[in-house]
């Protein structure tokens, strides 16, 4: 076996290629305005959501019918509702409701994808061809039909939506995950170990998957972008959490008819906020798989 390559950084502080290889990963990412952006714009969304009622503190679970339907002012900055929520308050509540099932679903969804399509790569032969068969077929069925349904006989809670996004969204991941296994099984440090009486389980947790984990990043970053547009597609539809919980695409859904009588507070912030946040990580998972194509190096 060849010692690992040290790559000197400064005098006395020598480190390995891999960390080379984060250090430029990095710095290419910076590089990438677009995808820089888009990080700003995912904290400022993030605070916004989570740390926002904190400072605009507002009640959105009691109904004030007084106070409905008023246009923006001083005393509510982006109006009320028909029941008299504050939009503002409203969207930071929604908000935080869409961030945590969309990164959530995202992360499940890549979760389950990786270990099924390292497992389909690694083992290959029958295996490998019976398990993505099982993707093929989940492939042609679409999420959202998939959603409805499920959305039709039960009604789900918060948890509920992570789990059922997340065990729709999952099969593309594994997808791209068994294609980095199919490359990284050959290589030597793998046939090194399973000469020497390696474990599978080992090589798969060893050395296949940290090796794909910029391809998991990658895919991570890009299934929350689709499980929040998701998460409000299902609720634009009146499927998603029910009240007095809420989420962008509730006040979607809220706020449409409302639009047609002039109230365009009701339906632009939170159309706004999907579009923004799908975008901004839409555009950081572009900056990740320029930021970590070795064939741009």
């Amino acid at each position: 076996m060849t010692a690992v390559q040290m790559v000197p950084e400064a005098p006395g502080a020598p480190i390995t290629v891999a960390s080379t290889g984060w250090r430029l990963a990095v710095r290419r990412f910076r590089h990438n305005t677009l995808a820089v952006i888009g990080l700003v714009v995912i904290v400022v969304i993030v605070l916004f959501c989570f740390v926002g009622p904190f400072l605009y503190p507002t009640d959105q679970t009691h109904t004030q019918l007084s106070q409905a339907n008023l246009a923006p002012s001083a005393g509510h900055l982006l109006g009320t509702d028909a029941v008299g929520h504050d939009v503002l308050g409203r969207l930071m509540y929604g908000g935080k409701v869409s961030l945590m099932v969309g990164i959530a679903a995202g992360i499940l969804a890549t979760v389950v994808g990786t270990l099924w399509g390292s497992v389909a790569g690694y083992v290959g032969g029958w295996v490998d061809a019976v398990m993505m068969r099982v993707v093929d077929a989940g492939i042609a069925i679409p999420a959202l039909f998939i959603l409805l349904v499920i959305s039709a006989i039960t009604t789900p809670g918060v948890w509920g939506l992570i789990v059922i996004l997340g065990l729709v969204s999952w099969l593309v991941p594994s997808r791209l995950i068994r294609a980095e296994t199919l490359t990284l099984k050959n290589r030597d440090y793998v046939l090194t170990l399973r000469a020497i009486g390696g474990s599978h389980a080992r090589a798969i947790g060893r050395h296949l998957l940290p090796n794909s984990v910029s391809t998991i990043v990658v895919a991570a970053t890009f299934q929350v972008a689709d499980a929040i547009l998701l998460v409000a597609y299902v609720s634009y539809l009146g499927l998603g959490v029910q009240a007095p919980a809420t989420d962008w695409g509730g006040m979607l859904s809220a706020g449409l008819t409302a639009a047609y009588s002039g109230r365009w507070w009701l339906i632009v912030p939170p159309g706004l906020a999907v579009i923004l946040v799908v975008c901004a990580f839409n555009a950081v998972g572009d900056g990740l798989r320029d930021a970590f194509d070795v064939r741009g190096r």
